[in-house]
């Protein structure tokens, strides 16, 4: 019984997990990739890498991605754990 509680725990946690951490990813990069308003582009030129509006935002997503990705390996943990007290 336990086995199945681990088993399928892990599998809900690795989906959902990588799910989520694709999408945090490709939010990550939208930012990045849009042009944006000119002034806003000339404003925040002047400013330091690291103070920009969208570098921020990029690095939250990025952050956000990598600890649902994290998620998604807790589960694949599970996942083995569970097969190996059934084995």
């Amino acid at each position: 019984m336990i086995a199945l509680v681990l088993l399928g725990s892990g599998f809900v946690a690795t989906a959902f997990g990588a799910w989520r951490g694709y999408a945090e990813a490709r939010a990550a990069l939208l930012p990045l990739a849009r042009r944006g308003d000119p002034t806003r582009t000339l404003v925040e030129a002047s400013q330091p890498i690291h103070s920009r509006a969208r570098v921020q935002l990029a690095a939250r997503h990025v952050a956000l991605s990598l600890a649902w990705l994290a998620v998604a390996m807790y589960g694949l943990l599970l996942i083995t754990v569970g097969l190996e007290v059934t084995g």
